[in-house]
């Protein structure tokens, strides 16, 4: 029972996740739609540039679900631990798809400020004005939607899109700045707005490849999370004393070690007993648990009448 009901809530969190990736595949496929004509109308090369970014999200977006799906795959006998890792690896080709975009967002604007007044500058019209402000509204939104979802079923590659989502939304704001700028005369806000964002979407790139590398090496869980998981065993009947606990992520769950120690003298059902009502207790109090192994140690008489 307790497997199926395990098993249920992975499914429904693979739901949760694809339904959120065909939202952001169908309004990145408009949007970008929409913006690339907006620059080719409005002559726009900074919205023309921003089309092209959400439509690389939208090769993100299919990277997500592949390793979502990947990654929900029951256990197999050459993978008895089940494959949740693979959601590390679609975030890691997120992050580094980040960095890139990153990188040449800021490239282009260094190159457009050391230009100078080489270029010939066009001023942009008011439709590339409004496609931006627009995608920064509906971008922002599906940073947030995304997000909500990435925090309810504990997904890293979820979290990367999402981060997407926000970069693009970033972008946008560069666009909207150029193009303002150059409506006032000011066309070199267009690229000095692009170097700074370049460090936002560095930072957030950062920060996701950070996450699923500490997933992927079995980091231990935070000092709190592990104080928590010792007071949930201690509160289980029989436990005189916990000597160990261990934990690590995999992927986007985590396995817990715990030895605990009891009575000397109970029988080996009793002592059973106890082990799996502490198993049930920190399953139960921490939904992100996929397994935890417990061991019984027996208390000497000299340590009982302590």
């Amino acid at each position: 029972m307790e497997r199926f009901l395990k098993r249920k809530k992975e499914r429904d969190a693979i739901g949760i996740a694809m339904h959120v990736s065909t939202v952001s595949i169908v309004i990145n496929l408009f949007l970008s739609a929409f913006k690339l004509a907006a620059g080719i109308l409005g002559h726009s090369g900074a919205m023309i540039s921003d089309a092209v970014h959400s439509a690389s999200d939208v090769f993100s977006t299919f990277i997500v679900i592949i390793g979502v799906r990947i990654a929900g795959k029951s256990s197999d006998k050459e993978h008895p631990y089940g494959h949740d890792r693979m959601e590390c690896v679609a975030s890691i080709i997120l992050a580094v798809t980040l960095m890139a975009t990153g990188i040449a967002i800021g490239i282009s604007g260094v190159r457009k400020i050391t230009a100078g007044n080489e270029e010939e500058v066009v001023i942009p019209g008011l439709l590339a004005l409004f496609a931006a402000v627009l995608s920064i509204v509906v971008k922002e939104w599906m940073y947030w939607y995304t997000r909500a979802a990435a925090r309810k079923i504990s997904s890293g590659a979820v979290m990367a899109d999402a981060w997407h989502h926000r970069s693009d939304a970033l972008s946008s704001v560069g666009a909207m700045i150029g193009i303002a700028g150059a409506r006032l005369g000011f066309p070199v806000l267009d690229p000095a707005a692009s170097v700074v964002i370049c460090f936002f979407i560095e930072k957030a790139a950062i920060d996701v490849f950070r996450d699923a590398m500490d997933k992927m090496v079995d980091k231990s869980c935070d000092d709190d999370t592990v104080r928590k998981m010792r007071e949930s065993a201690m509160a289980v009947m029989g436990v005189k004393r916990i000597d160990d606990i261990r934990t690590r992520m995999f992927g986007a769950k985590v396995y817990v070690d715990i030895e605990i120690a009891a009575e000397g003298k109970l029988e080996l059902v009793e002592s059973h007993k106890i082990a799996e009502n502490v198993h049930l207790s920190i399953e139960e109090h921490f939904p992100d648990v996929k397994h935890c192994m417990v061991h019984v140690n027996p208390l000497v008489e000299a340590e009982e009448n302590e």
